[in-house]
């Protein structure tokens, strides 16, 4: 089946030496499955020339964020700017370009084949730092026990959306979410989402720098940088506020209801 209008909707800060790759890759690839293909670039205001990679490229959309405030606002920014753009189905992925074009299509196929709401990348062979997958991994035991179901890869950046499931979960979420993908898959789960998972290939960050800039650099490489540690205790207060405390308010997402 083919897609009318596909948005391929992302995040991103510092990264302009693989942005422009990255998409190029996307696009050979899933052109074939939709008759329109729009990107949407949700720039977390990078101090490198990101927001100037697109400036001759018709079907890339560049929006600058207000302020600097990391990656979960700058997905659910990314997310807004694809929902305004009223295409039929939305896949979100990060700027990093982490993923191979490939892996796009088959997300796509898998649902458009299907009666899912969304589908997950699940990825494997990952290369991020243990730390970092250590607390993915932490995150989904909490998520499984919250939810009473495994979810795999609970926190993927490869997500490919029906419209209506996308916008009952982005209006829930707070604007200044930092894990809105952890909140997402909770309530998926709780209420009845249609959920699909497709294996998919994790590689290195794009670019010269294969560290990225998100959580700063590690003094060793034994620990997970201080700014990360930071991070993951304000990730869990925030979950348990928003997602798993009785009268949290992500607990009221309700599945739409399809339309014929």
């Amino acid at each position: 089946m083919t897609v009318t209008h596909l948005a391929i909707v992302m995040p991103a800060y510092n990264e302009a030496e693989g942005i422009r790759g990255f998409i190029d890759e996307i696009r050979d690839h899933v052109a074939p499955l939709a008759e329109r293909v729009s990107f949407f670039i949700a720039d977390d205001r990078s101090t490198d020339e990101t927001t100037h990679v697109f400036d001759d490229t018709s079907d890339v959309e560049v929006q600058t964020q207000p302020a600097n405030r990391g990656h979960g606002p700058t997905a659910l920014a990314a997310y807004r700017l694809g929902l305004a753009s009223d295409a039929d189905l939305i896949v979100h992925v990060d700027g990093d370009g982490q993923f191979l074009g490939t892996d796009f299509v088959r997300v796509i196929r898998a649902i458009e084949s299907t009666s899912a709401d969304v589908v997950h990348g699940v990825r494997g062979g990952r290369t991020d730092p243990w730390y970092r997958q250590a607390l993915t991994a932490c995150v989904g035991l909490l998520i499984a026990a919250a939810s009473g179901r495994r979810i795999p890869d609970v926190n993927t950046p490869l997500r490919a959306y029906r419209p209506a499931a996308l916008r009952a979960l982005v209006d829930a979420v707070p604007a200044d979410a930092s894990v809105p993908h952890v909140h997402f898959s909770l309530a998926e789960a709780r209420a009845d989402f249609i959920v699909r998972y497709v294996s998919v290939t994790s590689i290195p960050r794009r670019g010269e720098s294969q560290s990225g800039t998100m959580w700063g650099r590690a003094a060793s490489l034994r620990l997970p940088p201080k700014r990360l540690r930071q991070f993951a205790i304000a990730a869990l207060r925030e979950t348990w506020t928003q997602s798993l405390r009785p009268s949290a308010p992500l607990r009221s997402v309700r599945r739409p209801v399809p339309v014929d």
